[in-house]
């Protein structure tokens, strides 16, 4: 957080100004809006690893083109059989379930957008796994 707070406000407004110019762009797919709009974003401090700061960012800048992506959605896709990998690129690739639901619902998610599906898969995971740390796989000593 400091080294973002410490960064110029010139510099972080023209950054976050392209990636949701990026995320907006609608002569590209999503999932390629998706893409460009997070690896833009991943120039600032705080925002080079992890997708889910930068998803709530990007999906806050184009509600009705970016999804929100965290654990549990990770968790709900998992259940579903829904293939999505942590290595990088994984906020674009996301986007492409996120289209096939959206097209396979047809034509009862007409008015459905890319945010309807993650808040839906959002709501499906109630209980996702948590990392744990080594002490969490200790027993615990009776007493």
């Amino acid at each position: 957080m400091t080294d973002l707070m410490s960064l110029p406000d010139t510099h972080v407004r023209a950054v976050t100004e392209r990636a949701v110019t990026a995320a907006r762009d609608t002569t590209l797919t999503r999932s390629e809006a998706a893409r460009q709009g997070r690896g833009i974003i991943g120039e600032l401090p705080g925002f080079r690893t992890g997708d889910a700061l930068a998803s709530a960012v990007l999906t806050a800048a184009a509600p009705a083109r970016m999804a929100v992506y965290d654990r549990r959605v990770q968790h709900a896709l998992d259940t579903l059989h829904l293939p999505l990998t942590p290595t990088p690129g994984r906020y674009g690739r996301y986007h492409q379930p996120l289209d096939d639901l959206l097209q396979h619902g047809r034509p009862h998610t007409d008015s459905w957008t890319a945010r309807d599906i993650d808040t839906a898969l959002y709501w499906t995971s109630t209980n996702p796994p948590t990392e744990q740390t080594p002490d969490q796989h200790k027993p615990t000593p009776a007493l």
